[in-house]
């Protein structure tokens, strides 16, 4: 770990080198690549210099005390010592988990499906929700929302809600958030106020550029029709919306947001490239063991992951057992709490296993 870890610091070094030279400041492209790559090495490197720096004053601390040269001094190293131990423990720990191979995926944009499942009316409602509370959680993030594709039952509810999140490290953020949510609450039109419990399920994918997934235009058939939904006056006049069906997959993409047909065609085939994607990955997955499978990440989207209970704000995250009595700051868009426990619950996993990510 350590010659690791001094390589990392050399390559640090040399990344300031070349950020300093003249040539490099005016080549943008290949400045913001090195600003990226310092950017993923700072914190190892910080880390380490601290680690590098206890692990000398353990042993100055040390030497003080077996030298019995001074016993007051040797008191006083004692009692640093203590400190200084439990601190270096924690940095190890620290420095492994940096250490981990990082998924190349996590710096991008990503998509995000969410469809109404079990309960009727009550099922679409909540999918709402859902897509608020990431809607707030990316404008508290700072990133960019946008709409792609949505079919609403007309009275504040989704069958089903496409959007994109733009923004640094938005899929890293977002992808562990896969999976089915189920809402138990009083629903709107129950008038015997009678708890039901309702479900959506939430896909993140990756946004992928072209070169990693080769598209062949023979495979696709592309529909262009009137768009639905209130609003702008395009609506059912000008055909502008967009099917995209993959034939030898039968993944169907769509996107009638836009007001050009252009650019709905845009919008769905970066969707139809992320759908590709990850199906391509699904199946490489497939190879990975039962016993390998992430606890955090099951590979089984199918699988409940999270419980909203309104009666008792109260958030359970079932695949870590994390339970949470802050709903309401929850469903409004604070979502950092939990993700970052998801997020540290996946590395010590992988730490424990020594997976590969």
């Amino acid at each position: 770990m350590l010659n690791n870890l001094e390589k990392i610091v050399e390559r640090f070094e040399e990344i300031n080198e070349e950020l300093s030279k003249s040539e490099n400041l005016l080549d943008h492209q290949k400045y913001a690549k090195l600003n990226k790559e310092r950017s993923d090495l700072e914190e190892v490197v910080s880390v380490y210099k601290e680690y590098k720096e206890v692990c000398k004053n353990i042993e100055g601390n040390r030497e003080l005390i077996y030298s019995k040269a001074d016993p007051e001094l040797a008191e006083i190293a004692q009692a640093e010592l203590e400190e200084l131990e439990p601190r270096l423990q924690t940095l190890e720990e620290e420095l492994k988990m940096l250490l981990l191979p990082k998924d190349p995926n996590d710096s991008k944009d990503c998509f995000v499906e969410i469809r109404a499942g079990t309960g009727g009316e009550e099922a679409a409602l909540f999918a709402a929700d859902l897509f608020r509370m990431y809607s707030r959680y990316a404008e508290n993030k700072g990133w960019k929302t946008e709409l792609i594709d949505m079919n609403d039952t007309g009275i504040g509810g989704f069958k089903e809600v496409v959007f994109s999140l733009q923004g640094e490290g938005a899929y890293g953020e977002m992808k562990f958030e896969s999976g089915v949510h189920r809402v138990q609450r009083v629903p709107q039109t129950e008038a015997s106020g009678r708890v039901h419990t309702s479900a959506a399920s939430v896909v993140v994918l990756p946004e992928v550029e072209d070169v990693e997934v080769e598209i062949n235009q023979n495979d696709l058939k592309i529909d262009i029709y009137r768009s639905g939904g209130a609003g702008g006056q395009n609506v059912n006049k000008v055909e502008t919306a967009v099917r995209i069906t993959h034939l030898p997959t039968g993944i169907v993409v769509q996107c009638q947001d836009e007001r050009s047909q252009l650019k709905n065609r845009q919008k769905a085939m970066k969707v139809l490239r992320a759908r590709l994607y990850d199906k391509q990955m699904e199946e490489q997955n497939k190879e990975v063991t039962a016993q390998r499978r992430s606890m955090v990440r099951k590979g089984d989207r199918s699988d409940k992951i999270r419980t909203y209970n309104f009666p008792q704000n109260r958030v359970t995250d079932h695949r870590i057992g994390l339970t949470l009595y802050n709903l309401a700051e929850i469903i409004d868009g604070n979502l950092d709490e939990l993700i970052e426990k998801l997020k540290l619950a996946d590395r010590t996993e992988k730490l424990q296993q020594g997976l590969q990510v």
